[in-house]
Order: structure tokens, then C-alpha cells, then sequence
């Protein structure tokens, strides 16, 4: 990333922190229980992905529970999450996969390995790309891989962080080559919540954002 765009990620991440404060790392889920739920957060609510997940914790004690399971109980159990026939495959190969490379369901072993054979060994799983891999790594192991979901991607896009035609995908090869580690967790946090707050899809708040003066996209609504 060039000097002036480095330049202006620092300054939006000083507003942001500004604004909503410096949220400091905690584990959100251990590593199995955040593969599986960011697989059932691909395309619905968090609401309905919460209820997915905590029925089929609620239902199988353990993961290797629902990597037995029969196929069509497991669809059963998370359909609230949406997309249930896609997502119970998916969750079972996954698992599937970690244990047959690991010979339990642990992905410990990734908090020691370089970060960018982190990702790679777990985008090679099938159903997980590099916005799954990116939220394993920074919120079960607190890694400085930076998740580009719809929130960030867009509002990244409208600051200019990233260019109008870069895909989600290559946003995470952008991020990655920042040298800004330690302010990854917050800065994803704090877009986030300004995505839901105020930088919305189809009606952003403009008038009201703190970050007019540092956003491509209000300048051109200026012009």
C-alpha cells in the first residue's frame, strides 16, 4: 500500500478509535466453534446464525458429534441459519478435513505457523475462503489478518483505501501487506460498526460521519 493510502488508514483509524474506542483482543470462540460459525454466517443475519450454531451446539456435545451425525440431521438442526442444505455439508467436510490432516478436530497447531501458511492451510479446506480464514486467525487466535466482510469492504471503497473494482478477495492481499498489525482488531471492529451505524449500503449518513474529510466518495457528493 502506497504512502498516502497508509497516511489515510492511520488517519481513519484515529477517528474511529475517536468515536467508538479501542476495542482490546478477546477470543470470541475457540477455533473449531469459530470455523463453524462464520460457515453458518455466509449469507444470512448474525440473529440466525446465532441460532443455528447454538442449536447444534445445544444438540451434539461435542464436534466430532456432528462430524458423525447423519447428513440430513445436521441440515435439520441448523436451519434457521439459512441455506441449510449448502451450510451441513459444508460444516461436515470441513471438519472432515481437519481431521484427517490433524487426526483430532484441532486447529492449535495454527497459532505457531507462519500467518501466511496459516492462511493458506486454511483456505485449502473447501467452503473456506479468505474471509473465514482472515476472522479464524485474528478472533480465535488474535493474528493480525484483517477480514474483509460487506462492511469493510464497502466503506474501504468509498474512503478510497481500496479502488472501486477491487473484489473482497483481493482487498484481504491489500490489507495483508499493511504494516499495521496491531491496529487490525479494533480498525475491523470500528468499520464494522460504523457500517451498521452510519456508512450504510443504501442509504449512508453522510452529513452526520466523521470521516467527510478523509472519504472519496463524500467528496465526489460535494463536487
Amino acid at each position: 500500500m502506497n504512502e498516502a493510502r497508509l497516511n489515510k488508514y492511520d488517519a481513519v483509524y484515529a477517528k474511529l478509535k475517536a468515536v467508538y474506542g479501542e476495542p482490546s483482543w478477546q477470543q470470541h470462540l475457540p477455533p473449531i466453534d469459530e470455523l463453524v460459525n462464520t460457515i453458518l454466517s455466509q449469507s444470512t443475519s448474525d440473529i440466525n446464525r446465532d441460532k443455528g450454531f447454538y442449536a447444534l451446539k445445544e444438540r451434539y456435545p461435542h464436534w466430532e458429534d456432528v462430524l458423525h451425525a447423519p447428513a440430513a440431521e445436521i441440515v435439520e438442526t441448523i436451519r434457521p441459519a439459512g441455506l441449510a442444505n449448502q451450510k451441513g455439508p459444508r460444516i461436515q467436510q470441513a471438519l472432515q478435513q481437519v481431521y484427517e490432516r490433524q487426526g483430532r478436530l484441532t486447529l492449535d497447531f495454527l497459532a505457531d505457523m507462519p500467518l501466511d501458511e496459516a492462511a493458506a492451510w486454511l483456505t485449502s479446506i473447501n467452503g473456506v475462503g479468505p474471509k473465514t480464514a482472515a476472522i479464524i486467525l485474528l478472533f480465535a487466535f488474535g493474528r493480525p489478518a484483517f477480514p474483509v466482510d460487506t462492511h469493510v469492504h464497502r466503506i474501504t471503497q468509498r474512503l478510497g483505501l481500496i479502488g472501486p473494482k477491487v473484489s473482497a478477495e483481493k482487498a484481504h492481499t491489500i490489507f495483508a501487506t499493511l504494516d499495521r498489525p496491531d491496529t487490525f482488531y479494533a480498525m475491523h471492529l470500528n468499520l464494522i460498526r460504523h457500517g451498521r451505524e452510519v456508512c450504510q449500503a443504501r442509504n449512508p449518513h453522510c452529513a452526520v460521519c466523521p470521516l467527510q474529510e478523509l472519504c472519496d466518495y463524500y467528496q465526489q457528493l460535494e463536487q
